[in-house]
């Protein structure tokens, strides 16, 4: 009776929180995106620097993955019950894996790429060009692709009468295989980027606050651009990963308390409706971000100039 109990509020927090999220979120990442990618396309003869082509490529990414809430919407809106086939629920699976590792490695391109720009400008000027960003994007793209792979694998249609369910993990048998996949993700796909981008942003922060080039607006405004990203992980990224596995530890070994196993379930929940939210907040920073990233790059290309002036006398 315990069980039909927390099977009932799974249920219950899926279908009246998800399908109306995952409705404004469909719409917001697709305005947002749509318009992103317009802004940053290149025009004519002009040259994209590498910044643009990682932001262009995230782009890419989130519009990809907004375009399938659609069947989520659905999917929860009829109370669980997957209409659309086993091969669409393992391709809307596989595509949310992949926005979902290729906005935390894309979104590590880029704040490696500011931290060479701002914290390296010397390396930066003579190394890091635009082909060299295309080619790392085709390397993220190939790693985001091969380590969602497994999805067509693990992620099945499972009949629960009167429905039918899209597993985005995996059914309950295979949890023993599933869970080492689980936390290699964890530990790559998120853990991994997450070191490198702190620590990127910290040297951002700390050259840029060091700087005497920019005025203290402008140092301002870099260090609420890494407070904003770290935010993001913060919020989402990280505890998605951390409740995720502990949902599927509760599936896996379920505790002797059904309220705990129900609240790590609605707290994972929740967490999955914020990782969708990032689609629609990377737009935002595009467009009130790219700005500041420019005359940020300006300044600090006009302290490189001077100095190497400097050096020629």
């Amino acid at each position: 009776m315990a069980t039909d109990k927390c099977n009932i509020s799974f249920s219950h927090v899926q279908v009246n929180y998800l399908a109306p999220v995952y409705g404004v979120e469909f719409f917001l990442a697709l305005l947002g995106n749509g318009f992103a990618i317009w802004l940053l396309v290149p025009r004519g003869s002009k040259k994209s620097h590498a910044g643009i082509i990682f932001s262009l490529s995230l782009a890419v990414s989130d519009l990809a993955y907004a375009l399938s809430l659609p069947l989520l919407v659905a999917y929860y809106a009829m109370g669980k019950n997957w209409i659309f086939g086993s091969t669409l629920c393992k391709v809307e699976r596989f595509l949310f894996n992949c926005n979902l590792y290729g906005s935390i490695f894309f979104i590590t391109c880029i704040s490696v790429n500011r931290c060479l720009g701002i914290v390296y400008p010397f390396y930066a000027r003579g190394k890091v060009e635009s082909k060299h960003a295309k080619v790392t994007s085709v390397i993220v793209w190939l790693i985001v692709a091969t380590i969602s792979a497994p999805v067509f694998k693990f992620s099945t249609i499972e009949e629960k009468a009167p429905v039918k369910e899209c597993i985005g993990t995996a059914v309950d048998s295979m949890l023993p295989s599933y869970m080492p996949y689980s936390w290699f993700l964890a530990a790559f796909g998120c853990g991994l980027p997450f070191v490198i981008t702190l620590i990127s942003y910290v040297g951002i922060a700390r050259a840029v606050w060091k700087s005497h080039g920019l005025e203290s607006r402008e140092k301002w405004r870099v260090v609420i651009m890494v407070c904003v990203v770290v935010a993001l992980y913060s919020i989402s990224f990280l505890p998605y990963h951390v409740l995720r596995n502990l949902n599927l530890l509760n599936r896996w070994k379920p505790p002797s308390s059904c309220k705990r196993s129900s609240y790590v379930h609605s707290a994972f929940q929740i967490t999955r409706g914020l990782v969708a939210l990032n689609p629609c907040i990377h737009p935002l920073l595009y467009t009130s971000v790219i700005g500041n990233v420019k005359a940020t790059f300006s300044c600090c290309q006009k302290h490189v100039d001077r100095k190497s002036e400097d050096i020629r006398l």
